[in-house]
């Protein structure tokens, strides 16, 4: 069953809501502020996301707002008291997938929640394989082919490849590559970073002309085509 983070700093609200849904089979962990949703969703990956707009440190739309730049695909549900048009809009520009005020019917979550898991699903039945030029990457059998013919990578470089994929023509730095595939700060006194994109820029460019991965000086590297 989907493993669910709530973020909810009202302890009545959040009881509820976790046994409830804890009855009908999902795995549930609670955070009551942003700093402790941050620390459990650096551990842990989600299938789904339920965010309280009111929490102690931090408003839950910029929170809401933080996770996107982050993880593009965990579908968000927000939670809260406050029903007016400006702070749906609010949350739906931040990323949020769907909004529910309180107080609602526990039946309505129920249904909100198997809504977004179900889309959650057929995007992605139908996204597991992504293209870039003639670079192709299956994420279900982790194999990589470049006009057909398949290419050997280790786990890093195939994790490093398909975070260029998910951010095709976008400069990456090195301190997000560090932290996207590695999860730690950077260390601008190494050059590993360098070192796993070189690797892996050869493998994948061998024998073609047309060069993939290229080197934005003082920025970090983007995945393009030279077509």
């Amino acid at each position: 069953m989907a493993h669910i983070c709530l973020i909810e700093d009202e302890q009545k609200v959040a009881a509820f809501v976790s046994k409830g849904l804890e009855e009908q089979g999902y795995k549930i962990d609670v955070a009551n502020d942003g700093a402790s949703a941050k620390a459990l969703l650096e551990k842990s990956n989600f299938d789904l996301l339920i965010l309280d707009v009111m929490l102690p440190d931090i408003n839950g739309i910029e929170l809401c707002r933080q996770i996107r730049s982050i993880d593009t695909k965990t579908p968000i549900l927000m939670l809260t008291a406050l029903d007016q048009i400006q702070n749906k809009v609010s949350g739906l520009k931040a990323g949020a997938d769907d909004y529910l005020v309180k107080p609602f019917h526990f039946v309505e979550l129920l249904a909100r929640i198997e809504a977004l898991l179900r889309r959650q699903k057929a995007v992605e039945t139908t996204a597991h394989v992504l293209v870039f030029d003639d670079l192709r990457l299956d994420t279900w059998s982790n194999i990589a082919e470049r006009t057909g013919r398949q290419i050997a990578l280790t786990a890093k470089e195939y994790t490093l490849l398909e975070l260029f994929m998910n951010h095709p023509n976008k400069v990456l730095s090195r301190e997000y590559i560090a932290e996207q595939v590695w999860k730690i700060d950077f260390d601008t006194g190494t050059n590993f970073i360098d070192v796993y994109v070189n690797y892996l820029r050869k493998k994948i460019e061998k024998g073609f002309n047309n060069k993939l991965i290229h080197t934005v000086i003082g920025m970090g590297y983007i995945l393009k085509s030279e077509k």
